[in-house]
């Protein structure tokens, strides 16, 4: 009996010991996720290509070599958000993500109008004013809401071979995300 009440003791105190150095971890590894990682590289609203080298790790980390992938922060507080670039790649996908990296909405080129990005993320009572007046620029937009204040927004775009490197990086260039 004195032996099974030391090993239940023994087991309190491992277990205490393992909580409090979770406790104790943790605002290490709070900082470390890819909102901390966007904003220390830009501002709200900048693109910031992923994969690329990089000293964090978070946005170095390549997840698929056939795509090519950019981030945004946005804030619905400063109005809703647009994302745009004229040129045509074979594929391009963006997906809305909230702080903590839960995704919210994705859509790819099959939903949009000539296959050009062209979207819209907005709440609701952003959508309920922009249909009052619905203005001609974002008659064929794609139109995201979601209940967030802030998110990231991921582009990314399939390249099938080298050849269109260039189209690729164009697209990059041209991206824009921009609150209205």
């Amino acid at each position: 009996m004195l032996r099974f009440a030391h090993l239940v003791l023994l087991g309190l105190f491992g277990a205490a010991a393992v909580h409090l150095a979770i406790l104790f971890l943790l605002p290490a590894y709070s900082e470390r996720d890819m909102w901390s990682a966007l904003a220390a590289k830009h501002d709200l609203y900048t693109f910031t290509r992923l994969g690329k080298d990089d000293a964090n790790a978070l946005l170095a980390e390549k997840q698929n070599p056939f795509l090519e992938e950019a981030a945004c922060r946005f804030d619905l507080e400063n109005g809703m958000t647009w994302l745009s670039a004229e040129t045509r790649v074979p594929f391009w996908s963006f997906s809305v993500y909230d702080r903590d990296g839960i995704n919210i909405f994705n859509v790819n080129d099959r939903g949009a109008e000539n296959g050009k990005l062209d979207a819209l993320i907005m709440n609701a009572p952003q959508l309920l004013e922009l249909r009052k007046e619905m203005p001609e620029m974002v008659s064929t937009s794609l139109i995201a809401q979601t209940d967030l204040d802030e998110g990231i927004v991921v582009v990314r775009v399939f390249q099938p071979d080298k050849s269109w490197r260039a189209t690729i990086e164009r697209f990059f260039q041209e991206l824009r995300c921009s609150a209205l």
